[in-house]
C-alpha cells in the first residue's frame, strides 16, 4: 500500500464514524421534544459536517476517495436507541447513546494520532481535528452526567 492509499484509508475510516455521528445527531434532534436538545443535538449534527467536509478536502487532496457513508455498527446503534427511547426515557437515551457515539469517535481519532504506522499527513489532519472532537464529547457527557444527577 502506498502512502496516499494508507492516508486514504485512515482518514475515510474516521468520516465513516464522524458520519454515523452526524447522522444520529441529525436523527435524534427529530425526535426529542425538548427544544434545547433538539437545538444542541442540530449543532452536533453541524460540527460533524464540518469534520466530515474537511477530512473528504484531506482524502481528495491526496487523489482518493472519500467515504461516502457511514458504517454499519453506527446504523445498528442507532436502531438500538430509537427502540429503547421508545421504551423509556427519550432525552437521557438519546444524549447516552450519543454520548457513547462521541466515545467511539475520539477513540478513533485518539487511535489514529498515536498508531506509529499511521501516515504523517493523515495524523496531521486527525490532530486537526482532535480539539473540536473533544469539545463535543465533553458537552455530550457533561449534558448526561447532568441529566443522571437530575433524575
Amino acid at each position: 500500500m502506498n502512502v496516499n492509499t494508507e492516508i486514504q484509508h485512515s482518514l475515510n475510516d474516521l468520516i465513516e464514524i464522524a458520519r454515523d455521528g452526524g447522522d444520529f445527531y441529525t436523527e435524534a434532534a427529530g425526535k426529542v421534544e425538548d427544544s434545547e436538545l433538539s437545538t444542541l443535538f442540530g449543532q452536533m449534527a453541524t460540527h460533524k459536517r464540518d469534520i466530515v467536509a474537511g477530512l473528504s478536502a484531506d482524502v481528495a487532496a491526496t487523489g482518493g476517495e472519500p467515504a461516502e457513508h457511514g458504517t454499519t455498527v453506527g446504523t445498528m446503534a442507532q436502531a438500538y436507541t430509537n427502540v429503547r427511547a421508545a421504551l423509556g426515557d427519550t432525552n437521557y437515551e438519546y444524549v447516552s447513546q450519543l454520548e457513547q457515539a462521541e466515545d467511539r469517535l475520539m477513540t478513533a481519532f485518539k487511535d489514529t494520532i498515536n498508531d506509529s504506522d499511521t501516515p504523517a499527513a493523515a495524523k496531521a489532519s486527525a490532530e486537526k481535528y482532535m480539539p473540536r472532537v473533544v469539545e463535543c464529547h465533553n458537552i455530550m457527557r457533561s449534558r448526561k452526567e447532568a441529566m443522571k444527577a437530575a433524575s
